[in-house]
């Protein structure tokens, strides 16, 4: 490479980099080499057949006018990419010139294109439709999604992007994770049932990540990975589910980037679940998990006991059963602590048990029901453990128990660490006053103290206890 030609690139670059945002130059211009100039034909190699496709697409008008620029002659570009060993193309190199062939010559292989509109990959083959299914569960919508600690930040963000998908919202993209059954697939369905009411010319479409993966290794077979890129990116939101697939399935991640980077580019929406935090997936290009991180990431977390007994009295409604006694409802609130899924499949087996067999839904059916998902208490809880999990729940500072302050809320605060500690450890008195810096007729006093006030419910006493106590599984 002469002197020349790297000095003119690097003035090139240096136009690009005032133009471009910041990690689109990195992602698309430094990866390019200049090879030669010719004739006054530039030659330069790019690292792969999607890079190609996405510099000719989006970039290749601005790269025409910086070359005109810098040369100043009309030089016309060739890109030269890397082909495996195997490949009979001389030198192990592909030759493609620049005329901007994505947008011209798009039905040449007789991809997802045709005559000007997007076949739908997910129809039977052989019947068409002159629009793409959206993949959608209708009955997966924001009225019979229960809100509560554990997803209203979700429901709420949820509800701006059906309001302005895309380029007008800052949860672009938005990440779901949680584990199984705490209800990230009803939200992500809920979101896109929203946009389509919304937005009824936008194309929405929600797919499992599995699936894509699997349409992306028969697109591969047939050479058809173009167009199974220039599909996905003419859809306006889509919503995939289940990303952790792509830790095993790392082919599918160049695709994804290029359909990544054109949809959130063009201002288009994208919505993703995972069963883990994105930092914690293995085998995923970094690439992908930097572009995780520019909207929203967050975690569903286990529902509390009162939006339990919502989620409970909803599914009870929905299955005529709607008068069903609140001891049953509390009882299975307290004692279903895995997920959501479980819940409504405890709820589904008393309902079969109960009308099957013509008895009354009550503590005893729903205990005989229970018997084989309700464990017993088997993790050692130490003060400090119940100590901090009460901090949680009333939203405190873990130091302010050890001090002497009278403020209601510190005290109350306390005195429940205190009850729950002689409730559910084997500490004596005295040791649980040494944690708290207090002399242990103090832990008498604030045992008695919530003794009556759960037998009057005072400032909701009841219901608090039953809210740290799930918590830590009790």
């Amino acid at each position: 490479m002469s002197e020349s030609l790297t000095s003119k690139w690097l003035d090139c670059l240096k136009i690009f980099k005032d133009i471009v945002e910041l990690d689109h130059y990195k992602t698309w211009f430094e990866p390019i080499k200049p090879i030669s100039l010719e004739h006054n034909v530039l030659t330069i190699e790019v690292p792969s057949h999607f890079f190609y496709e996405y510099i000719e697409k989006v970039y290749v008008s601005l790269i025409a006018k910086t070359l005109k620029r810098v040369w100043g002659i009309n030089t016309t570009l060739e890109y030269r990419i890397p082909v495996d060993s195997g490949s009979s193309n001389r030198n192990g190199k592909m030759i493609l010139p620049t005329n901007n062939a994505l947008h011209n010559n798009i039905n040449t292989h007789g991809g997802l294109w045709k005559e000007g509109r997007i076949e739908n990959p997910y129809t039977v083959p052989g019947l068409t439709r002159p629009r793409i299914d959206s993949q959608l569960n209708p009955s997966y919508t924001f009225d019979n999604y229960i809100s509560g600690n554990c997803n209203k930040t979700f429901i709420f963000a949820g509800k701006k992007i059906a309001e302005t998908p895309g380029l007008n919202t800052p949860y672009n993209p938005i990440v779901v994770y949680s584990q199984v059954g705490l209800g990230k697939t009803h939200l992500v369905h809920a979101i896109g049932n929203d946009i389509k009411r919304l937005h009824p010319n936008l194309t929405v479409l929600y797919v499992s990540c599995e699936k894509f993966i699997n349409q992306f290794a028969d697109h591969c077979q047939k050479r058809m990975v173009n167009d199974f890129i220039q599909f996905y990116q003419h859809v306006d939101v889509l919503i995939l589910d289940d990303i952790q697939f792509f830790s095993v399935a790392e082919k599918s991640q160049d695709a994804f980037f290029a359909i990544f980077n054109h949809l959130h580019q063009s201002g288009k929406q994208l919505i993703l679940t995972s069963d883990k935090a994105p930092k914690d997936l293995p085998n995923v290009d970094e690439r992908l998990l930097s572009r995780f991180r520019w909207g929203l990431t967050g975690e569903l977390t286990q529902p509390d006991f009162e939006t339990k007994v919502k989620i409970i009295n909803l599914k009870l409604k929905l299955q005529g059963n709607s008068n069903v006694d609140p001891d049953v409802i509390n009882y299975i609130a307290e004692n279903v602590n895995t997920n959501i899924r479980d819940l409504e499949g405890v709820l589904i087996s008393l309902i079969v048990h109960s009308s099957s067999n013509d008895k009354e839904m009550d503590i005893r059916l729903a205990k005989k029901v229970l018997k084989n998902i309700v464990k017993e208490q088997t993790k050692e809880l130490t003060i400090d453990m119940i100590h901090k999990v009460t901090c949680e729940h009333f939203d405190i500072n873990y130091r302010k128990l050890f001090e002497t302050t009278r403020k209601r809320q510190y005290v109350q605060a306390r005195q429940i660490c205190m009850w729950l500690a002689k409730k559910y450890t084997d500490k004596t008195l005295v040791e649980i006053g040494k944690h708290f810096n207090h002399h242990y007729s103090t832990i008498i006093h604030s045992i008695k103290a919530v003794d009556t006030m759960i037998e009057t419910n005072q400032q909701n006493m009841k219901e608090n206890l039953v809210d740290i106590k799930n918590k830590m599984y009790l």
